[in-house]
């Protein structure tokens, strides 16, 4: 059974190892699920990424020191998904807000749903949705493939809205991100691009998860989700703040290798590592999750704890701080942004060179993006 480590010195492990012995395969295999027990067909560096463990930069270095561009493009424009959609989100923050404000009156309407208590709780008709619910829950993982299969039976076989299902992912996806989980969910429905959903289909399932699941009765010819809702972009600004010696710098939760981080040089005070619970949340995490997020906060502490003087602290911490001697890793459009927000926490952020540098290209959809993957890559190199 699939299993990630909190530690750093594990993730690079795996990296190295997925890099050695199966990414030359990733093209061919990646879209096969062949259940919670082999998963060496892809690379299951999602959960690092996402806390800042591992960054793309060094994932994409490191498969590039093995492999030529041509061989494993695939592969380096899934690691840059997550950037894509990050950058997406940054340029629309509103999608964000309008989907946290919209669990507020689902979960009252839907309360009492039969199909809905059916689905988080792994009891529907469809046995491989309640097998996944079940490993979603053990393992903190799904496949990507399976996650577009059951984003796609929760819309339109068991009719419940997008938004419930992708607050059920965040609540025990280890990897579980604002950007990529919430807009693959309205891609899914066909909002994200409208008016193109995606299907489930029997055949498809059968055959990726090598005729495990055979005569899946499904809504095969579901329509789109139709939203009139239109957003305006922006255009973030993502100049850092100076940097001062005498200062504190403040890392959340998605940016966990100060070691690795372009500010990795410069010289702070004291570091304050901030923890976001279920107390000071939107969306309420397994408590597994919340364990899994201190570890790791806890690895970042041990790894710098001979170098700098370096604390733990919950995010609410910040409501009684003197802020004047404070600078911070931004936490990026999410919860801990939106703390800082409701209660009128103001800092200076300094912005990862990754982002700063990709912003610009995301403003259309993934297929533009990926025309700069190259350009992106030469930077990232120099």
């Amino acid at each position: 059974m699939i299993q990630f480590h909190p530690s750093r010195s594990k993730a690079l492990e795996q990296l190295q190892s997925f890099v050695e012995n199966h990414l030359g395969l990733y093209a061919r295999d990646r879209n096969f699920d062949f259940g919670p027990e082999k998963r060496t067909n892809t690379s299951c560096l999602s959960p690092y990424v996402t806390h800042g463990i591992l960054s793309e930069n060094e994932i994409i270095k490191q498969s590039l020191k093995q492999y030529s561009f041509s061989k494993i493009e695939k592969f380096i424009q899934e690691v840059l998904w997550r950037t894509y959609w990050k950058g997406w989100l940054e340029r629309r923050p509103s999608v964000w807000t309008d989907f946290i404000n919209d669990l507020k009156y689902l979960k009252v309407d839907y309360e009492s749903d039969k199909n809905l208590k059916a689905a988080v709780n792994g009891n529907t008709d469809i046995d491989c949705f309640n097998d996944w619910v079940n490993e979603l829950k053990e393992t903190g993982y799904l496949h990507n493939h399976t996650r577009m299969w059951f984003s796609s039976i929760w819309v339109f076989t068991l009719d419940l809205p997008w938004q419930l299902g992708a607050e059920f992912f965040m609540k025990y996806l280890k990897d579980g991100d604002p950007a990529s989980n919430t807009l693959s969910w309205r891609w899914t429905a066909g909002i994200q691009t409208k008016g193109k959903n995606y299907v489930a289909q029997e055949w498809n399932i059968k055959k990726f998860t090598n005729g495990k699941y055979d005569k899946v009765k499904l809504n095969e010819n579901a329509v789109p989700i139709v939203s009139d809702k239109e957003y305006v972009q922006i255009d973030p600004d993502f100049t850092n703040a100076n940097i001062a010696e005498d200062q504190t710098l403040l890392i959340f939760d998605n940016q966990l290798c100060f070691e690795n981080s372009d500010f990795k040089d410069h010289k702070f005070k004291k570091i304050m590592l901030l923890q976001n619970t279920n107390l000071t949340r939107s969306i309420e995490l397994d408590d597994e999750l919340i364990k899994f997020k201190l570890d790791l906060i806890h690895d970042q502490q041990d790894r710098l704890k001979d170098h700098i003087e370096v604390e733990v602290r919950d995010i609410s911490y910040l409501n009684n701080l003197d802020l004047t001697d404070k600078i911070a890793l931004y936490p990026g459009v999410g919860e801990n942004l939106d703390y800082l927000k409701q209660n009128q926490i103001d800092l200076n952020f300094l912005y990862r060179s990754l982002d700063q540098m990709t912003n610009p290209y995301c403003k259309k959809g993934f297929f533009n993006f990926k025309n700069f993957i190259p350009k992106i890559i030469s930077q990232i190199n120099a």
